[in-house]
């Protein structure tokens, strides 16, 4: 968070010497703040007051890097509680367990199984950004089924277990990695702090409460790793949503630097519903991480759909490139429909044309990512703008008659897109799960 005028203010000489080209202290700060001029203009600023103002412009919520090349996971720098001050900048990793106790057959299923977590969702991929290798006590068992899962998946790993001298081999099989090392308690924290040190690698830090947590972050700190992720004991959905808001209350609000790190929530519930449910309220406040004990695709589902509700930016709706679509395999006398470019809508649409198995052309208008009525009202989605896709996305040279369908909630429209156009307007249904049938009896005419 940003440093006000009055926060810098504090650390200048007050002398209003000029020196720095500026008639007074209190207008130089205002020129700071506002990114106009740096400290370094001012000839008589201390080292102290330097220090002191770079550790208070510092971010909140430290940035944390879990993971090495392009499939890194990037945490922390959150500036805010709620998503409608600003948008949420980092979405939350999601990872699932992998118990490394199990057989060799057991942990290949469990790869296989882990390689099919992916959704389609609103035309992007999502899916699992890590993997948890939970160790049975074996040391080198453990380093064998890291080793395992990061060759096979690609994906930045979570080394769990209850030691360093437990951990340490794995950690050392997959270094080039950089993976988190979970977890330093307060039984066993110089140790831990030693093979995250030793290897650059991010260390969650683990304790019953935040207030406990503030107890162990500056010891490791000291011990010299800066890069923290905490972690608390609760379990139920209370203790959760409590841990969680206090963590992020106290690092946003009080600046409390020992807890200004990213968070991980672990979920061990076997239940798909309760996991589910709590995969989604940690995720809304304020996992930086969820691990997963039930890796089935309905509760990963649930997750990542609802990191893509919280996480996507509220002013800028998720949108598709306006052209002309194909569903299946049309041809000159397929349908033609028209829709907006909003995601979600034309999803919707194209999973029910899909649904009526008839090859159809879809023309997708520009109205900034915005759906078929709030378009309309605002005029983006209007009888111009149709006209003019039609003729931009090169629809009538695919199709040997002149024929579209215009959504029924817009049907006003109808009389002035033939004008406009020259094309016969057909006005479809007002919900687009009534397509299968409208298109099935489908004629130009």
């Amino acid at each position: 968070m940003g440093l006000t005028a009055v926060d810098i203010f504090k650390h200048l000489p007050k002398t209003n010497c000029r020196d720095c080209g500026v008639p007074t202290c209190l207008a130089f700060a205002m020129k700071v703040a506002q990114k106009q001029a740096s400290l370094d203009d001012c000839p008589h600023v201390t080292d102290e007051a330097k220090a002191a103002l770079a550790g208070e412009s510092a971010p909140p919520i430290r940035l944390v890097t879990v993971g090495a090349g392009e499939k890194k996971l990037e945490l922390g720098q959150e500036t805010v509680l709620f998503r409608h001050e600003n948008t949420f900048l980092r979405p939350c990793g999601l990872a699932v367990m992998l118990e490394a106790g199990l057989d060799d057959a057991a942990v290949e299923a469990k790869l296989a199984h882990f390689k099919t977590l992916e959704f389609d969702r609103v035309g992007m991929m999502l899916g699992i950004n890590l993997v948890a290798v939970k160790s049975a006590g074996d040391a080198e068992r453990t380093a064998a089924v890291a080793k395992k899962a990061s060759e096979a998946l690609g994906l930045p790993l979570i080394l769990m277990g209850g030691s360093a001298a437990e951990l340490a081999p794995a950690v050392a099989a997959v270094k080039d990695t950089r993976p988190l090392i979970h977890a330093a308690t307060a039984e066993n924290l110089d140790e831990m702090v030693a093979l995250a040190k030793e290897n650059g690698c991010t260390l969650v830090v683990q304790a019953a409460d935040p207030g406990a947590l503030c107890e162990l972050t500056p010891k490791a700190v000291e011990a010299g790793v800066q890069d923290l992720i905490l972690q608390t004991a609760a379990a139920s959905a209370g203790g959760i949503l409590q841990d969680q808001t206090v963590i992020r209350r106290a690092a946003l609000v009080k600046k409390e630097r020992r807890l200004g790190y990213p968070t991980l929530v672990v979920i061990d519930d076997e239940d798909p519903l309760d996991a589910a449910t709590k995969a989604s309220l940690a995720i809304a406040k304020y996992a930086g991480i969820v691990v997963l004990k039930n890796d089935s695709k309905p509760v990963l589902l649930a997750a990542v759909t609802a990191r893509l509700n919280i996480y996507t930016d509220p002013q800028k709706p998720i949108q598709i490139e306006a052209k002309l679509y194909e569903v299946g395999e049309p041809t000159d006398q397929s349908p033609v429909l028209v829709t907006t470019n909003f995601s979600l809508t034309y999803f919707t649409v194209e999973g029910d044309v899909s649904a009526s198995k008839v090859p159809t052309w879809i023309v997708v208008v520009d109205t900034e990512g915005t759906s078929v009525l709030t378009a309309w009202a605002s005029e983006k989605f209007s009888a111009e703008s149709i006209a003019a896709a039609i003729k931009s996305t090169g629809v009538e040279e695919k199709v040997g008659h002149r024929s579209i369908m215009l959504p029924g909630g817009v049907a006003v429209l109808k009389a002035k897109l033939e004008d406009e156009s020259g094309w016969s307007v057909q006005v479809g249904p007002r919900e687009s799960s009534g397509l299968p049938t409208v298109l099935r009896s489908w004629s130009p005419n």
